[in-house]
């Protein structure tokens, strides 16, 4: 039976959880995948810590040079997080021929060309499975359940913490003040949240799965990005009125005009699958030329479902002999000839604070044909103080550029008091 040395680099969450599956899971996988894995050894730096999950004393490394000398370990997890001391550790271990297993995604997404380069040198296999969406295996459904595809759109919930926000805020009421503490106290979000609910930590998984997708390098920086800190109440009121969910998601499309890749808060039609997906679960829904649609479900974070994604690597690398890398020409940048659309389309909502007064929809109405925008729904709701009174428009679907332009003149119009929320919808 072939024996297999695992490092785990970290023993935080996610690695105490990998740990734990690793060594509790031992014999199962000895007898289903005829492989034994032993955890050989843990750099951390908390010993107490590492004694604490059982770690044998004499498998703790004080640093990355131990780690990577040892000849009985084949693989190495990182599990630090970050593209600081992590990205240096990964470039040690692929360097020494290390096969490499990973979680980060920011690491994966603004790296990958270069620890692929290393990894490619050394003949060293690179597998970032728990990288994206938790346990949810995406990484390998794209790879190896639908690569009879041209993947044509993926839509996806892949950051539990603000989807965890927006259920409180929908199902409860809950003020996104108080929604955003009550993360934090879960865990769910960290004491400085602006990567989860700025839209960052799911951009950056979207940079990854699209590339993956689409079979070309698609960068964090060709990602349109916008986060939920500024959606309040009022509008999520407003959209359940309307039969809408609010939901912040991630976007790819491959369209005959180039690939387009947005993040942000969309209202969802209440009877799209992805409406009830609520908490801190996480899902992903694909089409495909040939499958046609398909959706993933499950934890999109949490030390035993990410742990279960790095496992499912480990005993991905192996039980392969042969590694595994991109299918496309993997730089820091996309290729010259791959075209990324910006003005895409979309419905929108648009909630405005306007005059109480004879004529002012007509006016708004008429700044919208002259962009070619129509009105599917409206609501508008009694006067509330000093004359002025909130309206709520969704429009047929038009294009990005066509609403930033009318929303710049219509704020100028007179009896406009302001235009509050524009934000996406899909049906």
């Amino acid at each position: 039976m072939k024996k297999v040395g695992v490092a785990i680099l970290g023993l935080g969450v996610v690695g105490g959880g990998t740990y734990k599956i690793l060594t509790e899971h031992r014999e199962f996988y000895r007898k289903t995948q005829d492989v034994d894995i032993v955890v050989e050894s843990v750099l951390e730096l908390n010993r107490e810590r590492a004694l604490s999950l059982g770690v044998p004393e004499e498998k703790i490394a004080s640093n990355i040079a131990e780690v990577v000398c040892n000849p009985d370990v084949n693989i190495v997890v990182e599990v630090i997080g970050g593209v600081g001391v992590a990205r240096e550790f990964v470039l040690s271990a692929l360097n020494a021929g290390k096969t490499v297993v990973t979680s980060n995604k920011e690491l994966v997404c603004k790296f990958s060309h270069e620890l692929e380069r290393a990894a490619k040198r050394q003949n060293a296999g690179l597998y970032f499975e728990a990288s994206c969406v938790g346990g949810v295996p995406i990484i390998r459904t794209l790879l190896d359940g639908l690569q009879a595809n041209h993947i044509t759109s993926m839509m996806g919930i892949i950051n539990g913490t603000t989807n965890y926000i927006l259920t409180k805020m929908s199902e409860e009421g809950t003020s996104y003040e108080d929604a955003l503490k009550q993360a934090q106290a879960l865990g769910y979000a960290e004491a400085n949240p602006t990567a989860d609910v700025e839209g960052f930590d799911a951009a950056y998984k979207l940079s990854i799965l699209s590339s993956l997708a689409f079979h070309t390098k698609v960068p964090f920086a060709k990602i349109y990005r916008e986060g939920i800190s500024s959606v309040t109440q009022e509008d999520i009121a407003f959209g359940k009125e309307l039969g809408y969910v609010l939901k912040l998601l991630a976007i790819g499309k491959q369209t005959e005009h180039g690939i387009e890749v947005r993040v942000h808060p969309t209202y969802v039609k209440k009877e799209h699958p992805l409406a009830s997906v609520n908490d801190s679960f996480n899902a992903v829904y694909l089409t495909g030329d040939a499958v046609e649609d398909v959706m993933l479900f499950g934890r999109g974070a949490g030390a035993l479902p990410t742990g279960s994604a790095i496992v499912s690597d480990i005993i991905y690398a192996a039980t392969h002999s042969e590694n595994r890398y991109s299918t496309f020409k993997n730089n820091a940048t996309a290729e010259k000839d791959v075209k990324f659309v910006n003005d895409f389309k979309s419905a929108y909502y648009l909630r405005l604070t306007v005059a109480d007064k004879a004529g002012m929809l007509s006016k708004i109405s008429a700044i919208f044909g002259r962009h070619n925008i129509s009105i599917v729904e409206m609501i508008q709701k009694a006067a509330i103080q000093d004359g002025k009174v909130p309206l709520i428009l969704i429009t047929h679907v038009t294009k990005e550029l066509a609403i930033r332009n009318a929303v710049e003149k219509i704020n100028a119009l007179e009896g406009v008091a302001s235009v509050d929320t524009v934000l996406r919808v899909v049906s």
